[in-house]
């Protein structure tokens, strides 16, 4: 008797878990369908959504990004100036490119540089590590 109420017990509970699981596959379905079919102009929210849910760090990360781009880009309101001004801002805005690629320019020789000092002080630890113990152990190891 005990037996049979223990494995009725577990066959509603088998049952019910198989209820839950079916259920939670259903609506995940009709997320997808509806994620689907909104896709359409709203693909970019919908990725944006699912960046969400990955969450954190990444996320702030992004919104750091595209706050310092708002911040960069400048509107471009040249419908109501003259020839001189627009002649102007050309020019304004040729300096500030010029600038921005020389910075650029920079911080690549700066990473050269550093890259080239990663690699010296890597070959360094390995010449180094060649002389103590614990380096020759472990070569033996392998």
């Amino acid at each position: 008797e005990k037996e049979k109420e223990r494995q009725a017990r577990r066959e509603e509970e088998r049952r019910m878990k198989e209820e839950a699981d079916a259920k939670k596959k259903s609506d995940e379905e009709a997320k997808k369908k509806s994620a689907l079919s909104s896709m359409g102009s709203n693909y970019s929210s919908h990725l944006q959504r699912a960046d969400q849910k990955r969450g954190g760090k990444k996320e702030t990360e992004r919104e750091k990004k595209k706050k310092i781009l708002a911040a960069r880009r400048k509107p471009l309101n040249i419908d109501h100036l003259s020839e001189d001004k627009l002649k102007d801002k050309i020019n304004e805005l040729n300096e500030w490119m010029r600038q921005l690629e020389s910075e650029k320019f920079d911080h690549m020789e700066k990473l050269k540089l550093q890259k080239y000092e990663v690699t010296r002080l890597r070959r360094r630890v390995e010449e180094l590590s060649k002389f103590s113990k614990k380096g020759a152990a472990a070569r033996r190891r392998k």
